[in-house]
């Protein structure tokens, strides 16, 4: 995961590709503007998520909307080989549409962009089984989070404000910009906010593809021949990039005007 995508204009992430894999861009603070060759283009604020399906190829551009700095969180979620080449595609929540729920003692609140917690379920369609949950607890809450995980997932804990205790009470507090790594084999996570101050963490799991795995750059296939394929796809625009032979982002083109002159 990209924990902490951070930008201010006239900085950002113009034009680049993807292949095999999803992104889910999740904004904490300010904006950004995205664009690709299919013609798709729209701004995520804050709260918003966007889930976005490379598949077989996309290219795009992720640029700060307006001045200041603009935060959030992406994962790379992996697709198993039957997926890796699927037509791109996007779903894409406004904060409001976003299923969240509170514990009737006010002192748990979840956001659900995928999977399940608290009763509460995420619309989002999730190829490789994923749980992505954005909790809150209050100072000094009562009674522990206690969040579900399949013994067999894979998960992490990724704390953004405040400090928590993950796991047996006893242990010393994680806190703000730190991750945990959770071990396999339980029946989920255990969390205590004893602190003064409010905690707030994201919990990411999902089930293990069970497939090697090759990456270079913004590819991620399962052999080193099939990177070396999307490669030769891309900079021959074929095989899922024709349109990027022609394309240039709004945010491009600016960017080299502003060169230019």
């Amino acid at each position: 995961p990209n924990l902490v995508h951070a930008a201010s204009a006239p900085s950002g992430f113009p034009d680049h590709p993807h292949r095999g894999f999803e992104t889910v861009t999740y904004m904490l603070e300010g904006a950004v503007t995205h664009e690709d060759f299919e013609g798709h283009r729209g701004t995520i604020k804050a709260g918003d998520v966007q889930w976005m399906t490379a598949g077989r190829g996309i290219v795009h551009s992720e640029m700060p909307a307006g001045p200041g700095t603009s935060k959030g969180l992406q994962l790379w979620v992996n697709l198993a080989s039957k997926n890796k080449m699927v037509e791109p595609g996007y779903q894409e929540f406004q904060s409001k549409d976003i299923a969240s729920t509170t514990s009737a003692d006010g002192d748990v609140t979840v956001r659900v962009i995928a999977g399940e917690a608290m009763g509460a379920r995420s619309p989002v369609r999730t190829r490789t089984p994923t749980m992505y949950l954005d909790f809150t607890v209050r100072p000094h809450a009562t009674a522990p989070v206690r969040q579900p995980v399949p013994a067999s997932w894979n998960a992490f804990v990724y704390v953004l404000e405040g400090e928590g205790v993950f796991g047996p009470t006893a242990d010393q507090p994680a806190g703000a910009h730190h991750l945990l790594l959770l071990g396999q084999g339980g029946d989920g996570v255990e969390v205590w906010n004893r602190s003064d101050k409010p905690l707030r963490f994201v919990l990411v799991a999902g089930e293990p593809i069970g497939e090697p795995v090759a990456q270079l750059g913004p590819f991620v296939m399962n052999t080193e021949e099939e990177i070396d394929a999307t490669v030769n796809d891309f900079e021959y625009f074929i095989n899922g990039f024709e349109k990027a032979k022609h394309w240039k982002s709004q945010a491009m083109i600016a960017l080299e005007l502003e060169y230019v002159g």
